[in-house]
């Protein structure tokens, strides 16, 4: 599995451990209280590392490439998944799949943004940056959910909308727009959850929701750090200065009351337990729709209109 930098000290005990054990078998030498101390230290180290992650360290998680992605979840944390195609306009956008699922027995409509994981793949999902047909079909699949009350799960994994000169042509900015304004119209219970990368516009195109989850380890922003550094200072080279500033991980978007909930991950990633991170997920949508589907039709967009009325921060003279 790619290591990432600040998890070279991990590996590095890892390997030191092994060579031990190794010796210990191999010239038949006790070396179990070596074993022991080196195993207590790697325990001390995976803690220190993992509990302390910079923004800049969750970013980099968000984005590994073993990470699960939306149709990883769909699979181990929905049944019965059945795919839609087109948006009755363009036509198909691989780079966001959606249709109708179950998710522990409750019927609902799931659709989020899919990247690949080699070239291949990436070139069909167009690295999980949507066009404006995706934003369609979404839409669409999402008024299929209000004809039929089914609840909305939408999954969230994109570095941005596709800025290509066709999607302009397409006017991917009028059909982000009507997303968000018909979204907030939708008469059933909607959740968004973050999975790994939440950019801009094209994350929140199908982000305005009742409940806004973010997995531990991903981030959601207005402008990618790299973004940030370079119009601020420059030079991509302060991205991690960015990252720290912006506020974008969960946990300071939670505390900022900009998100509803973070999901736990394990030590290091979902990369290192996708099957943890879905059950994981699964509990917690769940729950969330449990309570959504108590509400009324009223209650539920008086809510979600009251939820993202109040936020910001600002001064009455």
């Amino acid at each position: 599995m790619e290591l990432l930098e600040f998890e070279k000290p991990i590996a590095e005990l890892e390997s030191e451990l092994a060579q031990l054990r190794d010796k210990s078998v191999s010239q038949k030498i006790d070396l179990s209280g070596e074993i022991s101390s080196m195993e207590a230290k790697l325990v001390e180290t995976r803690r220190e590392i993992y509990e302390n992650l910079s923004p800049w360290q969750r970013v980099q998680i968000a984005r590994h490439n073993k990470r699960p992605f939306m149709l990883d979840y769909v699979a181990k944390a929905f049944d019965h998944f059945s795919e839609l195609h087109g948006d009755r306009i363009i036509g198909d956008d691989h780079s966001m799949p959606g249709g109708f699922g179950t998710i522990d027995g409750q019927r609902c409509v799931v659709l989020g943004h899919q990247k690949g994981r080699d070239l291949k793949e990436n070139l069909k999902r167009n690295f999980g940056s949507a066009h404006p047909e995706g934003y369609r079909k979404s839409l669409r699949l999402m008024q299929l959910a209000e004809k039929f009350s089914l609840p909305i799960v939408a999954l969230i994994d994109t570095p941005g909308a596709f800025p290509g000169i066709g999607a302009e042509e397409r006017n991917i900015a009028e059909s982000i727009a009507r997303n968000l304004r018909e979204m907030m119209l939708l008469k059933v219970p909607i959740i968004a959850v973050v999975l790994g990368e939440g950019g801009s516009g094209g994350a929140l195109g199908i982000g305005v929701a009742d409940r806004v989850l973010m997995m531990e380890n991903a981030y959601y922003s207005v402008i990618s750090p790299e973004g940030c550094a370079a119009i601020l200072w420059k030079h991509r080279k302060f991205a991690p200065e960015a990252a720290e500033a912006m506020k974008i991980a969960a946990p300071d978007l939670a505390d900022l009351g900009l998100i509803d909930g973070v999901i736990p991950e394990v030590p290091g990633g979902a990369h290192h337990d996708p099957d943890a991170a879905a059950l994981a997920l699964r509990t917690e949508v769940s729950r969330q729709l449990t309570e959504l589907k108590a509400l009324s039709k009223e209650d539920l967009l008086a809510k979600r209109y009251q939820k993202f009325r109040k936020f910001g921060e600002w001064t009455e003279i």
